[in-house]
């Protein structure tokens, strides 16, 4: 089979690879869609601790496919099934996997990441992953391509349950990428009163209006009187920070209305992890400051559903596709931010 292989920072090689052979209880999954994200990104460009010449890692988490074969002790799914897949394992037995956050786990593993991933033809399915639960069946209606993009919104949710949008709420997003239009939409349909979506490109702020008309979008260098007019003066009710900046988290808890919460989503460099903060308007405002990583299985259900059902709509961030020869054009136009999700096509 064909598989996108990493082997150290900027070295992605499509090359022909022996399709894994699973044991009684695994399944092989046939790729149907991958897409590509900025932990892919990252990875491509910093490269991976344990990736290199002799260890090549195929990247690719966000994906879904079709069964192509069962090991003789898997109960339930079956070959033909179309399926989504989670990608996030725990060890299964510590408290956080108990409590079913396996990606919180200390020794959790992820498709694409710390393991081979979907950027291939065929995924193995290994027997934690099935037992699980990170599998799961793909409601009727829905594309592969909806499937992909299921991941990213779950993880989006994961923080979106972290700040309590209530109706009514003024929300403030910054970065107008795939994971800020998520949490727009997400909002958006909590009944948030006005979506303010920040950012640092207007080209991309008018790409995000155009799925969203309801944002409101600024790109200017005073957003603190852009947020005190928008707001009669109150401040915004929730704050989340969906890029990789650490400006952004200092910046936004001074633009908190009282008891305000604020999400930090977006990961850091780790050599800008270190970031000046503002306690005392914590303390004086009340606010509540958490971050997210990853979902868990529940996350990915729960939004799953909310794509079949209809009341998040994902299709238009599915801005261009490729065939898996082509994927260094497609990490290129990631790269350069051109439109939201690059999709791996296997149909």
């Amino acid at each position: 089979m064909l598989a996108a292989r990493l082997y150290g920072p900027m070295d992605l090689r499509v090359e022909e690879v022996e399709i894994p052979q699973i044991a009684e209880d695994e399944i092989l999954l046939r790729v149907t869609s991958a897409a590509l994200c900025g932990t892919d990104l990252r990875m491509y460009k910093n490269g991976f601790p344990g990736v290199d010449a002799d260890h090549p890692r195929i990247l690719g988490h966000e994906f879904g496919g079709i069964i192509e074969k069962t090991g003789q002790r898997v109960e339930f799914f079956q070959k033909g099934m179309q399926v989504a897949l989670a990608p996030n394992i725990g060890c299964g037995i510590c408290d956080r996997c108990v409590n079913g956050n396996f990606h919180l786990c200390d020794d959790f593993q992820a498709f694409g990441v710390t393991m081979d991933g979907a950027f291939t033809e065929y995924v193995k399915v290994s027997a934690n992953a099935v037992r699980q639960g990170n599998l799961t069946l793909v409601p009727e209606g829905v594309t592969s391509e909806e499937v992909a993009v299921n991941e990213p919104l779950s993880c989006a949710y994961n923080g979106f349950l972290k700040c309590d949008i209530h109706a009514g709420d003024y929300v403030l997003i910054v970065g107008a990428g795939p994971i800020g239009i998520l949490h727009a939409k997400l909002a958006l349909l909590a009944g948030a009163a006005k979506v303010i979506l920040n950012d640092l490109s207007r080209e991309r702020i008018r790409e995000c209006m155009e799925i969203e008309p309801k944002l409101i979008g600024y790109h200017g260098d005073d957003l603190e009187g852009f947020i005190r007019e928008q707001t009669r003066g109150r401040g915004v009710d929730v704050a989340i920070t969906a890029c990789p900046s650490p400006e952004a988290q200092a910046s936004v808890i001074g633009l908190m209305a009282l008891e305000g919460r604020v999400n930090f989503f977006g990961g850091l460099p780790k050599n800008k992890e270190i970031v000046p903060i503002d306690t005392n308007a914590i303390h004086y405002k009340q606010l509540i400051v958490t971050g997210t990583t990853r979902a868990n299985n529940v996350h990915f259900r729960k939004t799953l559903g909310f794509i079949a059902d209809g009341i998040i709509e994902v299709k238009s961030l599915i801005t261009a596709r490729f065939a898996l020869k082509d994927i260094n054009k497609a990490l290129e136009c990631a790269l350069q931010a051109k439109g939201f999700k690059n999709i791996i096509s296997f149909e």
